[in-house]
C-alpha cells in the first residue's frame, strides 16, 4: 500500500480535486478523496484483481466478479465479502470507464457486453454497498450512495484527470490503445 503521505497520493488528490471541480462541478471532498485514493491504490497492479476464483487465480472479468459477489449462489462466504467484492466492482468499473474507456471492449470475453454494461455494474455495485449502512459500514454508506448517483460524472471527471495527466506527464499514459495490465 502506498503511504498516506506519499507524494503520488498527494499528486492524485490535487489533480482529481481540480478536474472534478472544474469539469463536472463535483466539489465533494469525500468523493474526490476516494477517487484519488483509488487511483493511488490501483498503481499497484495486484489491487486491480483482488477477487480470486476457487483455484486462487485472479478474476479479471466483471461478470465473474458479479457471480463471486453473490453470497447465496456465488462464492462470497458472507455479506461482508459480498460488500467487499461489490465495492471492488464499483471501483474497477469507475477506473476502467473513466481512465481507459477504449479498453472496456478488450477485457471481456462476452461480445455482448459493452461500456453501458460496465457502467451499470459499477453504479449497481456502489448502490448495493451504500445499502450496507449498519454497524461499521454506517459512516461510509452515504459516500457510496453519492458515487452511485454521480457515477457518470465521476467517470467523466476521471477522463479529464487522464487528459490532465497526459498534459502534465507526457509519455506516462498511453494516448491510445489498451494498457497491458488491462488485457
Amino acid at each position: 500500500m502506498i503511504p498516506q503521505d506519499h507524494a503520488l497520493r498527494q499528486f492524485f488528490h490535487d489533480v482529481v480535486a481540480d478536474c472534478y471541480g472544474e469539469h463536472v462541478s463535483i466539489n465533494d471532498r469525500e468523493v474526490t478523496t476516494y477517487v484519488a485514493d483509488l487511483l493511488t491504490d490501483f498503481c499497484i497492479s495486484e489491487r486491480l484483481y483482488p477477487v480470486r476464483d476457487a483455484a486462487g487465480r485472479p478474476v479479471r472479468e466483471v461478470g465473474e466478479m458479479l457471480l463471486a459477489s453473490d453470497p447465496v449462489h456465488g462464492t462470497a462466504s458472507s455479506f461482508d465479502v459480498e460488500r467487499e467484492i461489490r465495492k471492488h466492482i464499483g471501483d474497477y468499473a469507475l477506473f476502467c470507464t473513466g481512465m481507459y474507456p477504449e479498453s472496456v471492449h478488450k477485457w471481456r470475453e462476452n461480445e455482448n457486453a459493452n461500456l453501458y454494461d460496465m457502467i451499470r455494474a459499477g453504479k449497481e455495485s456502489y448502490y448495493i454497498v451504500s445499502k450496507f449502512d449498519l454497524f461499521e459500514y454506517a459512516i461510509e454508506a452515504p459516500l457510496f450512495g453519492r458515487l452511485a448517483e454521480t457515477f457518470e460524472s465521476c467517470m467523466y471527471g476521471l477522463n479529464q484527470v487522464r487528459t490532465e495527466l497526459e498534459r502534465r506527464l507526457p509519455g506516462s499514459l498511453p494516448s491510445h490503445g489498451v494498457p497491458k495490465f488491462l488485457m
